[in-house]
């Protein structure tokens, strides 16, 4: 007899507040996460306030200016930073090309590029290369998912002028959680043309999933997203710069919201912290939703709390997937993070996820390597997985038929 799983009231009742869960089984967080009805609430708040005083007045300004020091202090608690290392940002993207655009490149210059990037970040360094005629090479950290040492591969492929090594915390086709402590430090001992190397970490899958502490980890640039792990809204992130590498950068777009301006409102300078790297007009409103989400998390249990229950919830699904004859995960061993890689061979991956889709569960299609991914969050719950793994049996069965 199959027992089904005992769900604690509470689980149930956090999970009332986001609307998605309750017509849906949602394994898209590493896409996009499920807000909150309080962040959707803080949205529209916002909206009704700045529509019944201004939307531009000198109340409204004075709004705006607490809504950035609010939320710019909210990030850096929860990462285990200060203030002023904090620059908001739109997405993970536009600080990774902070970061990227900001370092004074001289041709000759070589950056490390993991081959677990995204595209965008990619793209972004190949237009580097083009401009700077910079060497861009890149280290196999794919290879690492179940055997090798990450730290021994970056380390291999570091050459006498590298000034800066692009990765990923979380590779977010993988899922790997990589030692990016021991990477940090033996990139602060290898200098390059008596220069440190920086290490830029794209934190798209980390943000919201691993306990940080920013202070302690030393990365140079750790560029996040709110709308995915944090469950916050599309279109608000940030990028923490360490405070020695920030002298290393200069703001390549500019605008009023990073200047110091003179008594005639002139630009004389860059403010001297993480906002000199803030442009000008963003959809402020975002701003409350991402702390309401935060907020939200916190009133489940500490970062620790959560990391723990997204490794419980995805060694289960691992498990019950590796044990479908048909399915091959991509780690053979239980994974680190909330990120579940599965192949199906033989069979339509895109199809697959479309059968997925019409009874209720989302999930999405990879590319390289090949395969589906489910992302766990801490109060997924185990019954939806099961049925989730039944499902892609049934997809199997009906396939071979």
């Amino acid at each position: 007899m199959t027992l089904t799983p005992i769900v604690p009231t509470a689980l149930i009742q956090h999970r009332q507040h986001f609307p998605t869960l309750i017509h849906k089984a949602y394994f898209n967080y590493g896409g996009q996460g499920t807000m909150p009805k309080a962040a959707l609430e803080a949205i529209y708040q916002a909206h009704e306030y700045l529509q019944s005083v201004g939307p531009f007045s000198g109340e409204v300004n004075g709004w705006l200016n607490r809504e950035e020091a609010r939320t710019r202090q909210t990030i850096a608690q929860t990462l285990g930073a200060t203030a002023d290392t904090i620059t908001l940002t739109e997405n993970v993207t536009m600080g990774c090309n902070i970061a990227l655009w900001g370092l004074d490149w001289q041709a000759g210059d070589h950056l490390l590029l993991s081959d677990c990037e995204h595209q965008g970040v990619i793209a972004a360094v190949q237009e580097l290369q083009h401009r700077f005629g910079i060497e861009v090479s890149t280290c196999p950290l794919q290879a690492t998912l179940n055997a090798g040492d990450p730290v021994a591969v970056v380390a291999a492929h570091l050459r006498p002028n590298t000034r800066l090594v692009v990765l990923s915390h979380i590779l977010w086709n993988t899922g790997q959680v990589l030692p990016l402590a021991e990477i940090v430090a033996l990139c602060r001992e290898h200098r390059s043309r008596s220069q440190p190397v920086r290490v830029l970490v794209d934190a798209a899958q980390s943000v919201g999933m691993l306990p940080l502490n920013l202070s302690e980890l030393g990365a140079d640039f750790y560029t996040f997203t709110g709308h995915k792990w944090w469950c916050g809204p599309a279109g608000v992130g940030g990028l923490y710069i360490h405070p020695e590498a920030r002298g290393s950068l200069r703001p390549t777009f500019i605008g009023w919201r990073g200047v110091v301006k003179d008594g005639s409102g002139y630009p004389i300078g860059y403010l001297p912290d993480g906002r000199q790297f803030e442009v000008a007009t963003s959809d402020y409103p975002l701003y409350g939703a991402l702390r309401a989400a935060i907020s939200l998390h916190d009133q489940w249990g500490t970062a620790v709390d959560r990391y723990q229950q997204i490794q419980a919830l995805s060694g289960n699904l691992w498990q019950k997937l590796a044990a479908l004859p048909s399915v091959i995960c991509l780690r053979t061993t239980p994974p680190e993070s909330g990120l579940v890689s599965f192949q199906v061979p033989g069979r339509s991956h895109d199809q697959l996820v479309k059968f997925l889709e019409t009874r209720g569960f989302l999930l999405r299609v990879l590319l390289d390597p090949n395969c589906v991914r489910a992302c766990v969050h801490y109060f997924t719950l185990e019954e939806e997985i099961d049925r989730l793994v039944n499902t892609v049996a049934e997809f199997i069965a009906s396939a071979s038929t």
